[in-house]
């Protein structure tokens, strides 16, 4: 069995725990906990007849006071960058994110994940930019971690890039 470092990086309550606790404990909590610096979770799934162990950093958001750590992310095989559809600035945090984590440690695989999408009446990040960014290179997944929607397949996907 392999063994990978997959992180959860974005702005602060964009639904980066409720993401891994949806993938890894199939669960959903309305309550909203800030994460303190690192918490982490492990998975085993089954990528093309191969076990990985997939250990999952969930990583403090970023806002105006702090800092995302980018020194957590030593070792990752791949990160899920995270953006919440019904708050815009949320999107740039995560473009100006990976800036910071390609100029410190290089090229990692990444996937931006566009959470909140069960939020229909909320949301301001619409689809044909969704498009535009996958046009242009991105790779993008709509999800909800409330109703599961894409969050099984954006952590098998980035898996899947990272293990092959």
């Amino acid at each position: 069995m392999i063994q990978k470092k997959i992180c959860t990086i974005g702005a602060y309550a964009v639904g980066k725990t409720s993401l891994l606790s949806r993938f890894v404990k199939s669960i959903f909590d309305e309550k909203y906990l800030t994460t303190i610096g690192v918490k982490i979770d492990k998975k085993i799934v089954q990528v093309d007849e191969q076990e990985v162990m997939l250990m999952l950093w969930d990583l403090a958001g970023e806002d105006e006071f702090s800092q995302v750590k980018i020194s957590y992310l030593r070792g990752a095989s791949g990160y899920l960058l995270v953006a919440d559809r019904t708050r815009p600035n949320t999107l740039e945090t995560a473009f100006q994110l990976r800036t910071r984590i390609e100029s410190e440690l290089g090229e990692i695989p990444c996937i931006l994940v566009f959470n909140k999408s069960d939020l229909v009446d909320e949301i301001k990040i619409d689809k044909s930019e969704i498009e535009k960014l996958a046009q242009s290179g991105w790779q993008v997944i709509e999800t909800s971690a409330k109703t599961g929607q894409g969050v099984e397949e954006a952590f098998l996907a980035l898996t899947k890039w990272i293990a092959g």
